[in-house]
């Protein structure tokens, strides 16, 4: 038999990619938020979860809409995170809306503690995701935007997507004119 790593069917496993790093499982963004804040800093965390808020995760449900991370007593708490009831759940059942503790080092609960009480500054929730069978959720350090700020935003945006598609035009005319 050959040396090296054999999968189940008999065939050689792939090699995992260093670069690519673990696979994460998307359950929730939270796309208005890069909308809204200017992202100064973001953090990965992991989060303190009954079992059946995990089962309901893994249906995919959750929403981070109104989402917001406060600390309290050296202790980051995040509120206002939707994760419905357990359709099968018993009485074990969590309550929807409840606030869930973040699971941070203490230097970084410090940091950003001192930073969100600076005016203008808040934490927010940008995604949650399971990672390597556990939930995690990213936060981030944010500073409200104006509204002259979104309009700027969008409107680099709109220019990206349209010189792109302006590229993109380009080189099918030029294979075409090729063949």
């Amino acid at each position: 038999m050959a040396k090296g790593l054999v999968n189940v069917q008999g065939k050689p496993a792939k090699k995992k990619d260093p670069e690519k790093g673990p696979e994460r499982k998307i359950i929730a963004q939270n796309k208005k938020a890069r909308h809204d804040y200017h992202i100064i800093d973001t953090y990965e965390c992991g989060v303190v979860l009954m079992g059946t808020e995990v089962k309901s995760l893994r249906m995919g449900r959750a929403s981070l809409v109104d989402g917001f991370v406060q600390i309290d007593g050296h202790e980051a708490w995040l509120h206002n995170i939707h994760v419905p009831e357990y359709m099968q759940g018993s009485w074990t059942n969590h309550s929807a809306k409840r606030k869930r503790k973040l699971l941070l080092h203490r230097a970084e609960i410090d940091k950003l503690e001192a930073k969100s009480q600076e005016t203008g500054h808040t934490i927010v929730p940008l995604a949650l995701y399971f990672l390597k069978g556990r939930v995690k959720v990213e936060i981030a350090l944010a500073k409200g935007k104006k509204e002259y700020d979104k309009r700027q935003t969008l409107r680099e945006k709109q220019d990206t997507r349209e010189t792109n598609r302006a590229i993109a035009a380009a080189k099918r005319r030029q294979r075409a004119a090729a063949v």
